[in-house]
């Protein structure tokens, strides 16, 4: 499972990209010296500033926010659907126990 970072930490990286942009000939040669300088994956910060940027609008893509709203939404749907999975085994249940002949 990847490790997970604390958004502050997440940050502190961002910060420190931006700062060390102006220093490195490109994007990526930036990447690398922060991520190395911070003991993290050079993917990962990449796609930390990725999401950065599609979060304050520079890229197109789904925010955040949008990301956990699905998320949300899907675990809502998933325990509505177990809910009414439920409800049909128990009328199924009770309507066999009314169909039953009494003596």
């Amino acid at each position: 499972m990847p490790r997970q970072f604390p958004p502050e930490f997440r940050q502190r990286a961002l910060r420190l990209l931006a700062e060390s942009r102006e220093n490195h000939g490109s994007e990526y040669e930036a990447i690398k010296q922060v991520s190395s300088r911070l003991g993290i994956s050079p993917e990962s910060l990449r796609r930390w500033q990725r999401q950065a940027e599609v979060d304050t609008g520079a890229r197109p893509g789904m925010t955040s926010e949008e990301h956990a709203e699905i998320r949300r939404l899907r675990r809502e749907d998933a325990e509505l659907r177990r809910g009414d999975e439920i409800l049909k085994r128990a009328a199924a249940v009770f309507a066999a126990e009314v169909d039953r002949p009494t003596p």
